[in-house]
């Protein structure tokens, strides 16, 4: 499914659609406020420096790319009566930078690094001034996430308490046993992440040392989905505790959980819910 995301540039509207987890800037968009219209994308690809570009872009990034139609390409560009549309373009070199779409969201379309390179060809300040906007929309969505995050892991660290409480009261009074408690705790911990991650904490940390010596655990490194997740599993396995469910039985209420759960935030877009 592509996302729509918008940015302005000098009061000019500019779509940017997410192909392939990559952006994609509407060129048509870009030439709104031209002279020559969306012409001027066709005076930019006809340019035998575009094409070079565009061909070492592929070559980067495009594992199919035709490199040996490439070649014949940049051995006409030049000529007078050279001419190269975007459509000729992909069919030809089956490029996968640049596109033409129909439909909601129609025109032509560049990944950012081949938009960056037609800004500059419409002027050097309308590029900087497109550069400027792109950063300041990721860095608006960077700040989104991670207040996502910051409020998933607290809400996380909540529920452990909730959780260890519940252990407190009605699972050490049983063993009797004070000096078990730590290990208790531990067990019930890594019940969760055995369920959610797929391993234990010790299991994580012997397989990123580094990672641990700089203080970071398992839950650390979750996604928003999987704190949402864990957040959730933590208050209902205390309330499975205070029921009495032994482990076993827990251990598969928990794991279904999880499944399904997981199936329902994975087609979920935080940011957008929260608009």
């Amino acid at each position: 499914m592509v996302k729509a995301k918008q940015i302005n540039v000098n009061n000019l509207p500019i779509s940017i659609l997410d192909i392939n987890e990559d952006d994609y800037f509407c060129l048509t968009h870009m030439t709104k406020n031209q002279q020559e219209g969306s012409k001027i994308i066709e005076k930019w690809l006809t340019n035998k420096n575009t094409i070079e570009f565009l061909g070492v872009w592929e070559q980067l990034n495009n594992p199919n790319f035709n490199s040996h139609e490439f070649g014949g390409i940049m051995s006409e560009a030049g000529t007078n009566r050279f001419y190269l549309s975007v459509k000729q373009w992909v069919e030809r070199t089956k490029a996968m930078g640049i596109t033409a779409r129909t439909g909601k969201y129609g025109g032509t379309y560049a990944h950012k690094d081949i938009a960056f390179n037609f800004g500059l060809y419409i002027s050097p300040l309308f590029n900087l001034l497109l550069i400027k906007e792109f950063q300041r929309l990721k860095e608006i969505e960077n700040n989104q996430y991670g207040l996502e995050w910051n409020v998933k892991r607290i809400l996380s660290k909540a529920n452990y308490h909730i959780q260890t409480d519940a252990i407190n009261n009605y699972i050490i009074p049983t063993l009797n046993y004070s000096q078990k408690k730590e290990w208790i705790y531990a067990d019930e911990a890594d019940l969760l992440n055995i369920v959610l991650f797929g391993c234990t904490a010790k299991q994580w940390r012997d397989a990123n040392p580094e990672r641990s010596l700089n203080g970071e655990n398992i839950r650390d490194i979750a996604s928003i989905n999987e704190l949402t997740i864990l957040s959730n599993i933590e208050s209902l396995n205390s309330t499975l505790i205070k029921n009495n469910v032994d482990k076993k039985n827990r251990f598969k209420i928990l794991l279904e959980t999880v499944q399904e759960q997981r199936r329902t935030l994975d087609n979920i877009d935080f940011i957008k819910s929260m608009k």
